[in-house]
């Protein structure tokens, strides 16, 4: 690098874009979260368009495929003569599958084609290619009416995308991680018009922490992408339904057994799912013909009732305006249950997030007229089907609090809160006193999550710092310093000599030479240095760094070796060391939707 000599009078533009920028610090002062959370908004924003753009996709493809325009797909399946309601979802499994089979031969630098492998397991990069191949594949699965909710690609793609965006500005691995989980978070919630929701969703299942440096991105992630996909979907609720309201308090008991209900089926469905996959996983033929077989299952079913192609939302909305007769519906859940786990076992990208609502709403129908027949009381069988959906949710994905959000969110009916808070709490108690995994920990513990989370636990200042930091030197004269910091948005540049850290130069220890030219002309970098600034050593801990941030108000450190002489080798952020602590208590069953492949 260059040495200004002292001799050497800053131009009077320096001057000025110095003058500029310490009153931007001193008005604004960006630190690195609140950096996140602009970048968060970005993701979220893209996340809702790319929600849009699939489901327009998706509705193309369809009319493709079946020749109706209509935009449900039980009532395009009803209007199909008996052998094309076998044959579309079977063409649309092969194709769905030939997309996997030659979209896996794609290798790239980015190994990870998985959201939640990328956020919980590996450093958040996620292949741009294999993902879109897996988004190809899963709008004809979708189209075509496999039994699966669209919810999945729609996490991915966001999480791609984040990806991406992090990978182009070189973000740590603690905030890439993150930040494509504001990407999964963006997808849930445009997936399901529920903002909160989709920011719970990925604190308490993928991240497996609420702390507020995560919580904060999430939120604005996912409130950015819902209002995104409300100006051009509008703003109305995912299902609307007719009042509810709760007389008296004994009224309560009949929820509280549908929550313990809930919680004893539920433990039974993720062991059919994982049950399914593993044996189809041990076949050795390949995923299009699975795949196929997948599809024809779901048309065999389709032939009698239509009602279980697709993710069930069309239906979930009849049997809430109380349109079902118990008996019809009984047996359309047990057809919707095995071709659910047809479709997932065989192999089809997408998400069982929205047939486990299915099968919570009818659960609970079933469980309100039943009870409402037995005991003769005036018992409304839909809000039993409402408050089914959240508790079955709840006790599949060892999730209450997502589950209790995001029911009220896909309905905005305050009344109802009372027994779904009740019922959910119940279901997810009794669920994981029998199975201890959710329905999404087979998929982590196949990949090793538990062994992510010991490495997240034993990292160190090294694993976080990066190297090269911008420096000046002791001689360095004050235009230097002035360009210097006009180049970046630190507060502080460290002074070194032949690499030998020596301190730190304050942005605002030279606001007193800026109105005083004659003596900028003679001061240099060693003049105003802080020779006692902290550091902290590249072997230290996380807790050590954070520690000494504290006695710090900045939000970088120097990371300097003791063992070569004072040697400056990198400066880690603040904010990494904190999200990286919090990602360090992920639990071994917390994971994302998940992405069979």
């Amino acid at each position: 690098m260059g040495v200004v000599t002292p001799g050497t009078t800053p131009d009077s533009q320096t001057f000025r874009k110095l003058k500029f920028w310490v009153w931007f610090q001193d008005h604004t002062r960006p630190t690195d979260l609140q950096i996140t959370l602009f970048w968060a908004g970005v993701i979220g924003f893209c996340g809702g368009l790319s929600s849009v753009a699939f489901r327009a996709a998706t509705s193309a493809i369809h009319k493709i495929l079946t020749g109706s325009s209509t935009p449900g797909l039980v009532e395009t399946f009803e209007a199909l003569p008996p052998w094309r309601r076998l044959a579309v979802p079977a063409i649309g499994g092969l194709i769905a599958g030939l997309i996997l089979y030659f979209g896996a031969r794609l290798r790239g630098r980015v190994t990870s084609s998985d959201y939640m492998e990328a956020v919980v397991l590996g450093d958040g990069k996620i292949s741009t290619r294999r993902t879109l191949a897996k988004s190809l594949s899963a709008l004809f699965s979708i189209a075509s009416g496999g039994s699966i909710g669209r919810e999945g690609p729609l996490v991915q793609l966001s999480s791609v995308i984040a990806s991406s965006l992090g990978r182009l500005q070189k973000w740590s691995t603690p905030r890439l991680r993150l930040l494509v989980g504001c990407g999964a978070a963006a997808g849930i919630a445009s997936a399901y018009n529920a903002p909160i929701a989709g920011a719970i969703f990925v604190a308490e299942i993928v991240l497996g922490s609420m702390a507020m440096e995560m919580l904060g991105p999430l939120i604005f992630s996912s409130v950015i992408a819902t209002l995104t996909v409300r100006g051009f979907l509008g703003p109305d609720p995912l299902y609307k339904i007719p009042p509810f309201q709760l007389n008296r308090n004994w009224e309560i008991v009949p929820y509280l057994l549908l929550g313990l209900t809930a919680g004893l089926v539920a433990p039974w469905f993720i062991r059919l799912l994982n049950a399914v996959e593993d044996w189809v996983g041990r076949l050795s033929a390949p995923v299009y013909l699975k795949m196929l077989v997948g599809g024809l299952i779901v048309g065999v079913f389709a032939i009698w009732h239509p009602e279980v192609c697709g993710n069930g939302s069309s239906t979930v909305s009849g049997i809430l305006r109380g349109e079902w007769l118990w008996q019809a519906l009984a047996v359309i859940l047990i057809l919707k249950i095995f071709a659910t786990a047809a479709t997932f076992g065989s192999g089809a990208v997408g998400g069982v997030f929205t047939p486990t609502l299915f099968i919570g709403a009818s659960l609970g129908f079933l469980f309100g007229t039943g009870a409402q027949k037995v005991t003769d009381l005036p018992i409304n069988p839909s809000a039993f089907a409402l408050v089914g959906m959240g508790a079955f949710l709840a006790a599949a994905t060892h999730a209450p609090i997502m589950a209790i959000v995001m029911i009220f969110e896909m309905t905005l009916d305050y009344q109802i809160i009372l027994p779904l808070m009740l019922a959910c709490v119940v279901g997810y108690y009794t669920s994981v006193s029998i199975e201890k995994r959710s329905i999404y920990a087979e998929a982590l513990k196949r990949k090793g999550a538990g062994d992510y989370r010991k490495q997240l636990t034993e990292l160190h200042v090294r694993d976080l710092m990066k190297p090269q930091p911008l420096t000046i030197s002791a001689t360095a004269g004050f235009s230097e310093i002035g360009q210097k910091f006009i180049a970046t948005r630190f507060n502080y540049l460290y002074v070194t000599d032949r690499d030998r850290f020596l301190g730190a130069v304050s942005l605002h220890d030279i606001k007193n030479f800026l109105n005083t030219p004659e003596l900028a002309k003679v001061v240099i970098a060693g003049d105003i240095l802080r020779d006692h600034f902290p550091f902290v050593s590249p072997d230290a801990s996380l807790t050590e760094a954070l520690e000494r941030f504290s006695q710090h108000d900045g939000e970088r450190l120097p990371v300097v070796s003791r063992a070569n002489g004072q040697r400056l080798v990198g400066s880690v952020s603040k904010t990494d060391v904190i999200l990286a602590l919090a990602g360090s208590n992920i639990g071994s069953a917390t994971v994302g939707e998940p992405q069979t492949s």
